[in-house]
This record gives C-alpha cells, sequence and structure tokens, in this order.
C-alpha cells in the first residue's frame, strides 16, 4: 500500500504533519477527517508533492443548493425512486457545478455498493459531519424520509438564521464604509488645499490642525499605499484568526461587545440545541451528536465547552451536569430545560422548542440593531465632522479677526 507524507489542518486552524498508509488520497483524506483534519497536502514518498486544494475546492455550494437537494431528495425517496436514478436526475436540476460533480460521483459509488452515507463523507467540505451522521442513521433504520425531512428544517433554520444576522450587519457597514470612504477623499484632495492657503497667509495653526494636514499630506502623497495597508491588515487578521489564542482572544472580545455579544451568544445557543434536538431526534448517540453539534458552532469557547462535555457525558455525567460546568458560556436556561428533558425523556422536543426560542430572540435583537446603532453611528459621525470643521475652521475665524 503506498505511504503518503501529508500536511493537514482542523477546526481551530491547527497543523498536523506526517505519513499514513492509504490506498489513494481520497482514502487519506478520509482517514484524516475522522480525526477532525482536512487534508490540504500529500506526496508519495519519492514523488513531488500534489496540493489537494485545488480552484474547485474553494468554490463552495452554497447552503441554498444544499437544501433543494436534500428537499428533493426526500420527494424522490418518498416516491421510490432508486438512489442513482434520483442522484442522477437532482445532478441535472442543481446550478452548482461543484455540487453536481459530486452528485454524479456519489451516484456512481452508490452503484458500486457503497453506501451513500460513506459515499457522502468524501466531501467534508460540502456534507458536514451532522448531514453523514443523519444520513447513516437514516440507512440503518430505514427511515431515510425522515431524516431528510429533519435535515431539510435543520439547514432552513439555519439559512434563515444566518440571513436574519448578515443582513443586520448590512446597515452599519454601509455607514461606517461610506463614512471612511469620504474621509479618505476629503484628506487627499480638500486638506491639501486648504494647507495651501494657510501656507501662503502665514497663519498660526492650532495642534488639531497641523495633524489633520500632516496625515492629508501623507495620504495625497502615498495614497497607493492605503490598499496595500489594507490587504495586508486582512492578511494579518486571518493569520492571526486561524491560531488557536488568536481565535479564543477574538471570541471573548466578540461576547463582551455591547448587543453583538448577545447575538452570538444566542445564536450559537441556537445552532447548538437545534442541531442536538436535530441528532438525538435522529438516534444519534449523545456523546457523538455532541462532538458533531461542536462543529455548527462558530464561537470557540461554545465549541470548547460541548467537546468538554462530550467528554464528561462518556463518563457517565448527564448532559445538563456536563453543560453546568460551562454555564459562564451558555445561557442557564439551555442547562435547565435539557435538565428538565432529560427528566421528561422529551429531549429531542425540548431542544426544538429551545431552538425557536433563541432564533426568535436573535430575531429581535438583528431587528433592533439598527434602531440601536443609528444614533451612535449619528454620534460618532457627528463628532467626526465637528472635529474637522473646528480644526479647519478656527485658523479662518483666526485669519479674518486680524484683518
Amino acid at each position: 500500500m503506498p505511504k503518503y507524507i501529508y500536511k493537514a489542518k482542523n477546526l481551530t486552524g491547527e497543523e498536523k504533519s506526517g505519513s499514513l498508509d492509504a490506498e489513494n488520497e481520497r482514502e487519506l483524506a478520509k482517514i484524516l477527517h475522522q480525526d477532525g483534519y482536512l487534508l490540504i497536502k500529500a506526496e508519495l514518498e519519492g514523488k513531488k508533492s500534489k496540493t489537494i486544494l485545488s480552484i474547485s475546492l474553494f468554490r463552495k455550494v452554497s447552503l441554498v443548493s444544499k437544501l433543494m437537494f436534500v428537499r428533493n431528495l426526500r420527494v424522490m425517496v418518498s416516491a421510490g425512486v432508486p438512489l442513482p436514478r434520483a442522484f442522477s436526475i437532482l445532478s441535472e436540476q442543481t446550478k452548482s457545478k461543484k455540487l453536481r460533480n459530486i452528485l454524479l460521483e456519489t451516484k456512481e459509488k452508490v452503484l458500486k455498493g457503497k453506501p451513500l452515507s460513506e459515499s457522502l463523507r468524501d466531501y467534508p467540505d460540502v456534507f458536514s459531519d451532522l448531514f453523514v451522521s443523519m444520513i447513516r442513521t437514516g440507512e440503518e433504520t430505514g427511515t431515510l424520509e425522515d431524516v431528510l425531512i429533519v435535515l431539510a428544517d435543520q439547514m432552513e433554520k439555519d439559512y434563515q438564521l444566518r440571513s436574519r444576522i448578515k443582513g443586520a450587519m448590512v446597515y452599519p457597514i454601509v455607514i461606517v464604509s461610506a463614512m471612511v470612504v469620504i474621509g479618505v477623499v476629503m484628506m487627499i484632495f480638500v486638506v491639501p488645499k486648504l494647507a495651501e492657503v494657510f501656507e501662503e497667509l502665514n497663519a498660526e495653526l492650532p495642534l488639531t490642525t497641523r495633524i489633520i494636514m500632516a496625515v492629508g499630506d501623507f495620504l495625497a502623497s502615498f495614497w497607493y499605499l492605503l490598499p496595500i495597508a489594507l490587504i495586508a491588515v486582512v492578511f494579518v487578521f486571518k493569520i492571526i484568526l486561524k491560531t488557536r489564542r488568536g481565535k479564543l482572544l477574538f471570541d471573548i472580545i466578540a461576547l463582551k461587545i455591547p448587543v453583538a455579544g448577545g447575538i452570538i451568544r444566542k445564536a450559537n445557543s441556537a445552532y447548538f440545541v437545534r442541531t442536538l434536538s436535530s441528532l438525538v431526534s435522529a438516534g444519534v448517540p449523545v456523546v457523538e451528536s455532541f462532538k458533531i453539534a461542536s462543529s455548527s458552532l462558530s464561537n470557540t469557547l461554545f465549541k470548547e465547552a460541548v467537546l468538554e462535555a462530550a467528554e464528561k457525558i462518556k463518563k457517565g455525567s448527564k448532559m445538563s451536569e456536563a453543560l453546568d460546568s460551562r454555564k459562564g458560556v451558555f445561557p442557564s436556561l439551555v442547562i435547565q430545560m435539557i435538565e428538565v428533558g432529560g427528566e421528561t425523556g422529551e429531549t429531542s422536543d425540548i431542544l426544538r422548542n429551545l431552538a425557536e426560542f433563541f432564533e426568535e430572540e436573535v430575531t429581535n435583537l438583528t431587528r433592533n440593531l439598527s434602531t440601536v446603532i443609528e444614533p451612535i453611528l449619528m454620534i460618532i459621525i457627528g463628532a467626526a465632522v465637528a472635529f474637522f470643521a473646528i480644526s479647519m475652521m478656527q485658523p479662518i475665524y483666526g485669519i479674518m479677526g486680524t484683518l
């Protein structure tokens, strides 16, 4: 069997390298994925390295495309259409080239006798652990149609929640971006003209005016450094976020930001309880459900809390007890309702209702976000305009007073 020298990364950005025996690169990727790693680069011993992340890998499949795929597949399964035929039809309907190729490849694997869940596991960047685990449960229990209904509902709720959060951020981003662009334009084109006037009049300038003029002169002379600096800042920021400490620090700060911190906390709680509800209702073991649910969380504190809870449950603790030690992360309502679910035996239903509650809370917060941010932005913009106006007008009034 060939031996590959590989390089891989996990969800927190930590790198891992070494060598493994595998039949091919796809098999190597599968082995690493089971350990929570994504294969980045692989090479056969003695041969030139081959980068796995090709251009097609960066072409992501949208959540909407996957949602339509699941819905249509559920209809075909309920109608008794064989899976290979269903995948052939769905590949012709999808607009995503990447998803089309994956569906055709999956069709061939199913025809060769490979289980659907194992076939989909070969595409971890498209089908998550949650997706694959639920499909596997549906295959093993003969409830694939029911599982697809739950998956479609899960993905639809996920899409709605993400859309609300993104929509709420559009307004402040547009306003701040416009303010920055206008400020830069003023600094480059207006301030140097005023500086020439002040210089000709030999006026005595206050400190604030001199600072603005110095910044304006610098930007007018080296304006081409702005895009370079912006790209550099974004690049460095991404590198920092790829490190565990950098991502953890960013997530801790994000949770402490007024309003935004509440949205992040409740959104992650909603993702967790809904994912856990879907997995538990599909019959996935609790420990595995916790581990899979952790991958749906964007905040490192929440992710680590769920993984830590999974280890405690594995040792015999109850779900509520396992999460209670990290109640500073999850709202107390989550822990209390999970405890009630454990006592009544209706964990799945309670978690589903709890997810709907948090999703409604996020909706209300995002709906009111513009109302909260608008006056804050007005104050910031007003302060910036006032500072600029006073700094530029003060020397003019001083000159007029000497006439």
